[in-house]
């Protein structure tokens, strides 16, 4: 989801990603929201941070808090997209309610994650599907030029509900298509990796690409089939040590996750510095990256990573909210680590601590076979929730095989794109 895919203070608005000075400050701070996780200021992330923590929670095997679920549902325009919070949920969606794919992605593999809601969720990604540029890919909002973050972030979305990629496509091409071609070449230069091949957030002015840690995590975490959520691989891989000319975006995928595996420090840390600032260990990506290389069967790698973050993620996440708290779950769950027993910390708890109280909800995520479609056959079953609110339906799709994302995701995540 960052895996899987975004920076954890401020979305893919942050500066530098997208060419921006910096991101614009809100003219009053909207204060707490009921039923929304963490007490931050939710004008940039609150979707985010709130789809990324149930999805968290639910990895976890944990009941999802009512009035979370409820209050992501009330946050969606009439046209299925979603900003990244709206005080007035009531009211319709204006030209001020900057909706954007990262959202709305997010949004989606929460609803398949929860169970229920389908009506949401096909319109939310009918509203993607409208959103799609020329090249297969997407921007972080409607309009805007192509980029792997927002790109793997409604690849997960597709996946979660059980649409092939293949089956969405603009001017013929699908997103997978745009990854590819933000894919650098094998003998490009491209620092810190030894081996491999990265991927870029962008191309730059000038067209050239440059390799992105960030965006390289969230690349190959799409790539490999996954979202938010990446279950712990059984067994490595396998496959070249180096770097071969990609013809997919899986082929691509398998040179990032090369690149990434030699990203990593000694510690296990990624290392990344925003524009003026000193390199220095970045827990986000750190976590965005043991997820992707998880999706990418480099189990030894991957827990590398992790170990890093046993020792300063949990003070990271402490200061920084619940999507911090829902990376270093989504980053042990996908290496086999125990979230609710790390180093001591109960992770899922400490989410939950920070959303509201009251009655809960338990998951409900169906894999269905691959057939590149929801069930429109009229056999979702309802069920009774024990916790009152929305009644989840069986949600047909393939789940997240997912974190991250964002999964990516990548970038979960609010990513920090700037570091390269």
């Amino acid at each position: 989801m960052n895996l899987r895919r975004l920076a954890v203070a401020v979305p893919l608005v942050a500066t530098g990603a997208l060419g921006l000075a910096s991101a614009p400050a809100p003219a009053a701070s909207p204060g707490p929201a009921e039923g929304l996780f963490g007490t931050q200021d939710p004008t940039y992330d609150g979707v985010w941070r709130q789809s990324l923590s149930l999805v968290a929670l639910d990895a976890a095997g944990r009941k999802l808090p009512v009035k979370a679920v409820d209050w992501l549902v009330g946050q969606q325009c009439a046209d299925g997209s979603f900003a990244p919070y709206r005080a007035k949920p009531a009211a319709d969606c204006g030209p001020k309610d900057q909706v954007d794919t990262n959202q709305t992605g997010a949004a989606i593999q929460a609803f398949a994650a929860i169970g229920g809601h389908r009506a949401e969720a096909e319109k939310a990604l009918s509203w993607l599907k409208s959103a799609q540029n020329e090249d297969g890919g997407w921007g972080y909002t409607a309009g805007s030029p192509s980029d792997a973050n927002s790109t793997s972030v409604v690849l997960g979305a597709l996946r979660a509900l059980g649409v092939k990629p293949a089956d969405v496509t603009k001017g013929g091409k699908s997103a997978e298509d745009a990854l590819l071609s933000l894919a650098l070449k094998c003998d490009a230069k491209q620092s810190p990796g030894k081996a491999g091949s990265a991927f870029a957030f962008q191309p730059e002015k000038n067209g050239t690409l440059v390799a992105n840690a960030d965006a390289t995590a969230a690349a190959v975490t799409a790539g490999y089939d996954a979202g938010f959520v990446v279950a712990a691989p059984h067994e490595e891989r396998g496959g070249s040590v180096g770097c071969a000319t990609p013809r997919t975006a899986r082929e691509a995928a398998r040179n990032g996750a090369v690149w990434l595996g030699g990203v990593l420090g000694e510690n296990g840390a990624v290392t990344t510095a925003l524009p003026g600032a000193k390199p220095k260990p970045d827990p986000g990506n750190t976590a965005d990256t043991a997820v992707a290389l998880a999706a990418a069967g480099m189990p030894e790698e991957a827990r590398k990573a992790v170990d890093w973050l046993r020792s300063e993620g949990p003070a990271w996440a402490g200061k920084t909210g619940p999507a911090a708290w829902s990376q270093l779950i989504l980053a042990a769950h996908a290496t086999g680590a125990d979230p609710a027993d790390f180093v001591g910390r109960d992770l899922p708890a400490k989410l939950a601590a920070t959303g509201p109280g009251g009655k809960t909800v338990a998951g409900e995520t169906v894999r269905a076979k691959d057939s590149g479609t929801s069930d429109s056959s009229g056999k979702d079953e309802k069920k009774k929730d024990d916790g009152g609110g929305s009644s989840p339906w069986w949600f047909v799709g393939v789940g997240l095989a997912a974190g991250a994302g964002i999964g990516f995701l990548l970038s979960s995540r609010n990513k920090k794109n700037a570091a390269r």
